[in-house]
């Protein structure tokens, strides 16, 4: 397993994921299975590709899970959805 891709879920990661943690979960994903840490020109578009698909892939997968026992009020066991947290915004950034 690629050591550089964190959980991304409650309760490991203590708040939801944010868009940059999901597009850096899928470009390591991407960089393991291809072999590649950055595409040659003439790949680049289906390396782009594969990871704004499995980014998409990543943010179902959060969106649907439910976690159950992580603590919160009452303590009732029941299922929790955590939503998306949208990214702040960074300068910078590229």
């Amino acid at each position: 397993m690629c050591r550089s891709i964190k959980t991304l879920r409650p309760p490991v990661l203590p708040e939801e994921a944010t868009e940059d943690d999901i597009h850096a979960a899928a470009l390591q994903y991407v960089r393991k299975v291809s072999g590649f840490r950055a595409p040659a020109a003439h790949n680049r578009e289906v390396f782009d590709q594969a990871v704004d698909a499995i980014a998409e892939a990543t943010r179902k997968l959060l969106d649907g899970l439910e976690v159950r026992g992580s603590g919160g009020s009452g303590g009732s066991g029941g299922a929790a959805k955590r939503p998306v947290r949208q990214p702040e915004s960074v300068s910078g950034a590229a």
